[in-house]
């Protein structure tokens, strides 16, 4: 039925105004202009589309079917009046097709089946999710606007969101007495275990700061970011702002405290987020054991202990396996001159902190997550109770 509406389109266009668009930005070169002119082996034109002035500025709109799998329109960002039609056998397949390109700015799923629209939420790398609706036109703090991926550049949070102001200054650590009750209490099970077998490396006070910071993490995570929220309540559409678990690569630099990074881990622990771990110094062996058993509460990757000459020397071999670095000490500025200023890569480099407010936005990904909660006007039960 899709396709035979767009072939309709396509016979009456010329005459039919709702076919023609408001120009572009500026005139149509590079890519753009290779993705209204060219087509890909095994590629059509549905709609070809039309310069309409001289400016090249003003186009008719083109749909392209038959796009492959890693093509170059599969795998490029257009900002134009074009579209490319894939097809996939099952939603699965659908997903790693659209998880496949290096943008994840905004993603769209029409589906009446709970089921169906639950996968997808679970596993689209996107910032901004649209459920039966159009994926444009997102609203300031009903849905928080920024994506993943290369649809982020550094350490920037969402815009409209309740972390946006957090990332425009600096933080600094506020250094407390040390606590009278020393008892691993107020934090997880698992947040718990890491910090018994981390204790054997660190001194009192360092031991006494990851206490604390875990009991203030666990507070962060209830009240914030373990939680789903709708805040502006509509009924008829549900905005829900959540947080998902990224992989960091945490380093510890030359002159860098033990206490700092086992801080850090902790975060890590808590985010449910995947670590890499480099360090200047040998870590704790009971920690290292920990994250080799086959129930470890921290998804520790590899612990690599190397200078800061080796960990540069790997950067610029382009081993990084994450897109976040968490940098323990050392100077971020030169970090990110090492790695070329690579947008791709964010360097959080600021002081580290026992406020689990601040400390465990690295090991997290903000998400708004829009959905249509009826249907010709009449409540969509099913929507509604969806679990997001």
């Amino acid at each position: 039925q899709l396709v035979d509406s767009v072939r309709t389109l396509k016979v009456g266009y010329p005459s039919d105004p709702t076919t023609q668009m408001g120009p572009i930005i500026e005139s149509a070169h590079g890519k753009l202009l290779a993705g209204l002119t060219t087509l890909e082996a095994g590629e059509e034109w549905l709609v070809t589309p039309r310069q309409l002035d001289g400016t090249g500025r003003l186009w008719s709109p083109g749909v392209r079917t038959g796009v492959a799998p890693g093509s170059a329109f599969h795998r490029t960002e257009y900002f134009g009046p074009i579209l490319g039609i894939m097809t996939a056998s099952t939603l699965a397949e659908a997903i790693e097709l659209q998880n496949a390109t290096d943008y994840g700015l905004t993603a769209g799923i029409h589906s009446l089946e709970p089921a169906e629209v639950a996968l997808w939420l679970d596993t689209v790398d996107a910032g901004n999710l649209y459920v039966n609706r159009g994926i444009t036109g997102a609203i300031v703090r009903r849905q928080p606007f920024g994506g993943w991926k290369r649809s982020s550049v550094g350490t920037s949070t969402k815009a409209g969101g309740p972390n946006y102001l957090m990332t425009l200054g600096s933080w600094q650590a506020l250094e407390v007495d040390p606590g009278e009750d020393l008892t691993l209490e107020g934090m997880s099970e698992d947040v718990a275990r890491v910090i018994k077998r981390a204790q054997a490396g660190l001194e009192f006070l360092e031991f006494d700061r990851v206490r604390l910071a875990a009991v203030r993490d666990q507070r962060a995570w209830a009240s914030e970011f373990g939680v789903s929220r709708d805040v502006s309540g509509l009924g008829v559409e549900r905005n829900v702002f959540r947080y998902r678990p990224v992989p960091v690569t945490i380093r510890l630099a030359e002159g860098g405290s033990m206490g700092d990074l086992a801080r850090l881990i902790v975060a890590g622990t808590r985010a449910g987020s995947v670590l890499y771990v480099s360090s200047a110094v040998p870590l704790p062996t009971p920690l290292i054991d920990l994250f080799g058993t086959l129930d470890s509460p921290t998804l520790a990757q590899s612990v690599v202990v190397e200078s800061d000459a080796r960990w540069h020397a790997r950067l610029v071999a382009g081993e990084l396996q994450t897109r976040r670095i968490r940098l323990v000490g050392g100077d971020a500025s030169a970090l990110s001159a090492i790695v070329g200023g690579d947008p791709d890569i964010a360097i959080y480099g600021g002081a580290v902190t026992t406020a689990g407010r601040v400390e465990l936005l690295p090991f997290l990904h903000e998400q708004a997550v829009s959905i249509t909660a009826h249907r010709f006007g009449n409540p969509d039960q099913v929507m509604i109770n969806l679990a997001v």
